[in-house]
């Protein structure tokens, strides 16, 4: 029997972010789903322990052992650097986009804050002290389309750890997420964690994955 690929729904690889397990996507792996032609599953890594080339090793192998026709990429903060490293990495994955979620894709404020606290980097783990710290200035050039959404509800607990100063998510700077060489860039009113659970950021997510923009009304 011939299988019908433009029946198959593409596969979306959802990653969170630091002190998380990926319990925390279901919401966002429902409404995914939801808006039809889209396969959501989680993908969980010990954002705490390991180098962040263990963390992109292992979404690789994850992603390889779900074969699709069309394969995407969804990832919360830190989650987002994962996946840009993964992608960094590989050229033989199935083609698709990328949706990275309050990323701090240019190093983070609130962590270089609280990485000068007792045990600090302890709290933060190696793979946040390479890629949020001790980091240069970051570009995108591969093929794959790659969209951010930022926040600018400015309630967090980064607060307490740095001055945020210009517009922010709680945790994360706006200017923060920005990545030249990224297709599209756009600023929700959510604050950092809420992204998971907001329809805004759901359905915008979706969209860019299906269209490769993030849709502005008129």
């Amino acid at each position: 029997m011939t299988i019908n690929q433009s029946a198959v729904p593409a596969t979306v690889i959802l990653v969170h972010g630091l002190w998380m397990s990926g319990f925390e996507l279901g919401v966002l792996k429902h409404r995914l789903e939801a808006t039809g032609g889209l396969r959501a599953i989680p993908f969980s890594y010990p954002s705490l322990s390991g180098s962040m080339s263990d963390h992109a090793q292992s979404l690789l192998q994850f992603a390889r052992a779900h074969p699709s026709p069309e394969l995407h990429f969804v990832g919360h903060s830190l989650g987002g650097i994962v996946i840009l490293r993964a992608l960094q990495l590989a050229d033989d994955l199935p083609p698709g986009r990328a949706v990275l979620l309050g990323t701090p894709l240019q190093g983070s404020r609130a962590a270089q804050g609280v990485s000068r606290l007792p045990f600090g980097k302890t709290i933060l783990g190696m793979a946040v002290q390479e890629e949020c710290i001790d980091c240069a200035p970051r570009e995108w050039n591969g093929s794959r389309e790659v969209g951010i959404i930022a926040g600018s509800m400015g309630l967090g607990l980064g607060r307490l750890f740095a001055n945020l100063n210009t517009d922010h998510d709680g945790t994360v700077l706006v200017e923060e997420t920005k990545l030249p060489g990224a297709k599209d860039h756009i600023v929700l009113p959510t604050s950092h964690t809420a992204m998971l659970f907001s329809p805004e950021v759901a359905e915008q997510t979706a969209y860019f994955l299906k269209e490769g923009k993030f849709r502005r009304d008129a």
